[in-house]
């Protein structure tokens, strides 16, 4: 039999790091919150090759002991809890007592602290686990933690790290997150010797944010008004109507000064702006929520990334009629109790009985749905269409080319799945009339047909797309007034590695600053009114699904297939000489019975089958 023993101390601390350092930004969050546990006022990052080889965190806390240091690097000391009633009401960032010993496991790692009431600092060096020395130092009151090396000793997680743009990105967002929490203290970000940011202490919130997430980002935010609740406080800037992101990277939820992934926030703050912002999109906003520690458990995850409510409903009611007073001032108070929470990932309930709506699949997130007009009216698909994607909706790709009008005579049966058919030279299709949800209804010879407008003309965009990729044929068009765009570090680092791409898209794109980037000319399919937000949506969809990228095909793929799925609106109602013009594109393509996302363009009932559903 295997003989059980009991692992060693660096051994066991190796192991805890998986679950507490899984990448730098990790170990910067750990120090980092030991800092504000400290009472530091004043917090400088400093981090170089995307935190692998370099990352420093000094405050000016309250400082440790050397026999407080000694005893902060064994695993389960800390100075948070002492009983297990303690983690009912943590009021702390950390309370393990893992991270530190984790770290300095897995690194070359230096702490240095010194009391404000000691004359000397002192000096802890661990390489791996194992004391190298211990002296005394002078410095100034507080603490300076340095990791060198980090994975060193376990060298088979190196390979699982990113580049370092894209661990920068990472470490760059967790100091913002921060930062945007606590504007009572000053923060200074360093990378690379290069100064990111310095944001001194500030009493204003929306002057953080103007700080340190731009100014573009500050001007369309607005402070909302201070709701409560038993036990509860709710603050914040939100997004004014009709402002919207491609994904939720700028929905920033806070509880008890701790930027959390938290479901049932992100649920309620989707929720109320349901008719706000365009179906698809998510809010922009900095939500802040104190509650009484006893309400919230905030032990659930390793990384303390997530949290439990103890009162999940009272929450959510709470945001919803909070934010829906701050979006619509006059908006009735009688909200009823919101619905359990649904992650936002998943799908949402048709709402074809709720003022005729029904579901349709999300064109940024192809893995959700959004509710559309059943009805079809405006403009149609051909004449009005020279537009390209609007994110507040499912827009208009570039104009169907017409190829003269088809005639109605020869016989054309729908194409097997697989075929890439030649283009007809009549269609005996009779167009009888239209269905809801962009649904038409054809006779033909061999019985009905029903066609998905939407589908069929996203089809006939990603092809005509992914063959100008193909042919190497794409011509780039100048934009007279070249917008100057701010991205997040994590979108500005997904762009600054893939920049390749964008220029064999036919994109000109010129960096003029960190995370700054300057649109020059784009596609000539792309409308040059929807060209910022379309390169803002496709470099979230670069930065969100970031393996959908690795080569230039699957790039293009993907390129074509966002431009694809937003190729309509949904209000459009095109003319019949129009749908007919769409069904013979249609027919010319490589796969013209489904749309880039998988779905049925459309499908047949013949004579025969009509006859035995009616029991003829």
């Amino acid at each position: 039999m295997p003989e059980i023993r009991i692992l060693p101390d660096r051994v066991a601390n190796q192991i805890a790091a998986g679950e507490v350092v899984e990448r730098p930004a990790a170990v910067v969050k750990e120090l980092l919150e030991n800092s504000l546990d400290a009472g530091a006022t004043r917090v400088t990052v400093e981090f170089r090759h995307g935190g692998k080889s370099f990352i420093a965190i000094e405050d000016n806390g309250c400082g440790m002991t050397p026999d407080q240091a000694l005893l902060a690097l064994e695993r389960h000391a800390t100075s948070k809890i002492r009983e297990t009633a303690d983690l009912d009401v943590i009021g702390t960032f950390g309370f393990r007592g893992e991270a530190v010993p984790s770290v300095a496991s897995v690194s070359r790692f230096t702490l240095r602290s010194r009391p404000s009431e000691s004359v000397a600092g002192c000096e802890i060096l661990v390489n791996a686990g194992k004391i190298v020395h211990q002296r005394d130092i002078g410095m100034a009151p507080g603490t300076r933690i340095e990791v060198q090396n980090l994975f060193h000793p376990v060298p088979a997680r190196l390979k699982f790290l990113k580049s370092d743009n894209t661990e920068s990105a990472h470490i760059t967002r967790l100091v913002r997150l921060y930062a945007v929490a606590h504007p009572e203290i000053g923060f200074t970000l360093w990378e690379d010797g290069r100064e990111i940011f310095r944001s001194p202490p500030a009493g204003d919130l929306m002057e953080r944010v103007r700080g340190i997430w731009g100014r573009q980002t500050a001007e369309e935010l607005f402070a909302m008004p201070e709701a409560r609740a038993e036990g509860m406080r709710l603050r914040g800037l939100l997004g004014r109507p009709g402002v919207g992101r491609a994904t939720r990277q700028e929905m920033v939820t806070v509880i008890n000064g701790r930027p959390v992934d938290s479901r049932v926030m992100a649920y309620a703050l989707t929720e109320s702006y349901h008719t706000f912002i365009p179906k698809g999109r998510f809010p922009l906003a900095f939500l802040f929520l104190d509650m009484d520690p006893s309400l919230v458990d905030v032990n659930v995850h390793p990384a303390k990334r997530e949290v439990r409510f103890r009162e999940e409903a009272g929450v959510r009611r709470l945001i919803i009629e909070a934010v829906l007073a701050a979006l619509q001032p006059d908006v009735s108070k009688e909200i009823p109790t919101p619905p359990a929470v649904v992650d936002p990932d998943e799908e949402v309930p048709s709402e074809s009985a709720q003022g005729g709506r029904a579901a349709a699949v999300d064109p940024v997130n192809p893995g959700s749905t959004v509710s559309v007009p059943v009805s079809m009216e405006a403009s149609s698909f051909q004449s009005k269409t020279e537009r390209a994607v609007a994110p507040a909706r499912v827009a208009p790709a570039p104009a169907l080319p017409s190829s003269g009008m088809p005639a109605w005579s020869a016989p054309v049966a729908p194409v097997p799945s697989g075929a890439r058919p030649s283009a007809p030279a009549k269609i005996d299709w009779r167009l009888i009339g239209r269905l809801p949800d962009s649904l038409v209804l054809f006779e033909t010879s061999a019985g009905l047909v029903v066609l998905n407008l939407r589908s069929a003309h996203e089809r006939v965009v990603y092809e005509r797309v992914l063959r100008r990729f193909e042919a190497r044929e794409t011509v780039s068009q100048q934009l007279l007034l070249p917008p100057a765009m701010e991205f997040e570090p994590l979108a500005g680092a997904a762009l600054r590695e893939r920049l390749k791409l964008f220029e064999s898209a036919g994109f000109e794109l010129e960096e003029f600053g960190r995370n700054f980037f300057r649109l020059n000319a784009v596609p000539d399919w792309l409308s040059e009114s929807e060209a910022e937000r379309f390169v803002r949506d496709l470099v979230a969809s670069l930065a969100r699904r970031e393996g959908d990228w690795r080569t230039d095909t699957l790039a293009h793929e993907a390129l074509a297939r966002l431009a694809g799925t937003r190729a309509v609106r949904a209000d459009d109602r095109p003319g019949d000489a129009e749908v007919m013009a769409l069904l013979r594109d249609l027919f010319g393509c490589r796969q013209p019975s489904v749309c880039p996302r998988g779905r049925k363009v459309f499908f047949e009932l013949s004579g025969a089958e009509i006859a035995r559903r009616l029991g003829a």
